[in-house]
């Protein structure tokens, strides 16, 4: 059974339970498999390459779509060397629509909708919500977490630079 940190988060201020572990840098990087685009499985972790982990509740809430297309922008100066990936609970189609209307080419779009592997595995899984908690992950070359970042507040942007400058200094 997945441990529970309760209060681990809020969302307008209302106390809200994690299920899964809280990671912390130097950590191995959990593997969890996801759903892409293509309703293809996917993986949280890329050999041999930087990833940025974007974890957020739904694309279709304004923090949520801000912290996208931030994160859209930043990839395309960062070069092949890192991959930024959005994960969320959205179904892989509702991110598809989002990925089209907004015109992002920079990020990779995760859905952990079938079963919260990801949310589980990197304790992000609200469990009153079946959401994924609004966190920032990067993930070295050699798959240990080089910056982890939990967003106390649900409806808060996350620390954009220092998950930047941690990308930057994995490369």
């Amino acid at each position: 059974m997945s441990s529970e940190r309760s209060g681990a988060v809020t969302m307008r201020g209302n106390p809200l339970t994690l299920i899964g572990p809280e990671l912390k840098v130097g950590d191995p990087a959990p593997d969890a498999t996801l759903l892409g685009l293509d309703l293809a499985e996917a993986s949280s972790v890329t050999a041999g390459k930087v990833r940025i982990l974007s974890s957020i509740p739904s694309l279709d809430t304004p923090v949520c779509d801000s912290q996208t297309k931030r994160f859209n922008e930043e990839a395309a100066k960062m070069g092949d060397d890192v991959e930024v990936v959005t994960i969320s609970a959205d179904l892989p189609f509702g991110q598809k629509r989002w990925s089209t209307a907004n015109a992002t080419q920079a990020v990779t779009f995760l859905s952990d909708h079938r079963d919260m592997a990801f949310g589980t595995a990197y304790g992000v899984y609200v469990k009153e919500l079946r959401l994924d908690a609004r966190a920032i992950f990067v993930i070295d070359r050699q798959g240990r977490l080089a910056h982890v970042e939990y967003v106390k507040e649900i409806a808060d942007h996350p620390d954009y630079d220092a998950a930047l400058n941690a990308a930057k200094a994995a490369v």
